[in-house]
């Protein structure tokens, strides 16, 4: 972020004084405090918005060669005061070498993978670099303000069953299907996919085939298990969604 001096209003961005605490040498006070506030309203609102409101934020001074001042910005999440990110007043002259002789500016930065493990409970950073369809296909979702907490992988075998049934007349949507399998099966249902979709040649009906991956995240299922979750999600769907069975 960047600012500009505003000579005409009797307000000047800088100065020829000395190197302290609160500013550079080039830097007015009035100017380095504008800044300061900004830096310090932006960054207080970007983490509301990702944690939500009535947030407890405070401000450590810090060192980092790029910026002086330097803040930590600190949060109390779930009762402890976690580091989020560090910020500060840009050193004048990278804003120079940038060709910006007549404006000063702050900066931030912010550790993606440490903040996605705070916002989503994820408790291993290697994760991240995991090719698991289980673990990325977590944060597959319909809106990018939809909550998503993380579920732990499981090193249990799963168990596989399939679900085909002809579509109603009615307008039919098939996340209607995958809401409805997880709402039945709860934390067993891993993953559910549309395998196959079949109209019929003279009837002009259509079926679908779903594919049920269901893995517990504790323990090894037993088929008998699965069999009674999966009979309740076909006798669900048949009264919930007006399919016709091709159980």
């Amino acid at each position: 972020q960047l600012f500009s001096s505003v000579q005409d209003e009797g307000f000047q961005l800088f100065e020829r004084g000395h190197r302290t605490a609160h500013k550079q040498e080039c830097h007015t006070m009035e100017a380095v405090r504008l800044v300061e506030f900004n830096l310090k309203q932006v960054l207080t609102k970007l983490m509301t918005h990702l944690f939500g409101d009535g947030l407890q934020v405070r401000w450590v001074d810090c060192y980092f060669p790029f910026t002086h001042p330097s803040f930590e910005m600190e949060i109390n999440f779930q009762g402890e005061w976690l580091e989020v990110l560090g910020c500060g007043v840009m050193e004048q002259q990278l804003v120079n070498s940038a060709g910006a002789q007549d404006k000063i500016g702050w900066a931030f930065g912010l550790g993606l993978e440490r903040l996605a493990m705070i916002l989503y409970g994820i408790p291993d950073i290697r994760l991240f670099w995991s090719e698991d369809e289980r673990f990325l296909k977590q944060f597959i979702a319909p809106h990018i303000g939809q909550k998503i907490k993380f579920q732990p992988l499981s090193r249990h075998p799963p168990l596989i069953n399939d679900i085909s049934f002809w579509l109603p007349s009615e307008p039919y949507s098939k996340n209607d299907f995958y809401d409805l399998a997880r709402s039945v099966g709860g934390d067993l249902i891993e993953k559910v996919v549309l395998l196959d979709e079949f109209t019929h040649p003279k009837t002009k009906k259509v079926s679908h085939c779903y594919r049920l991956t269901y893995r517990h995240p504790e323990r090894t299922l037993t088929q008998d298990e699965v069999h009674q979750v999966h009979r309740a999600i076909q006798e669900a769907v048949v009264r919930e969604l007006g399919v016709e069975g091709r159980f």
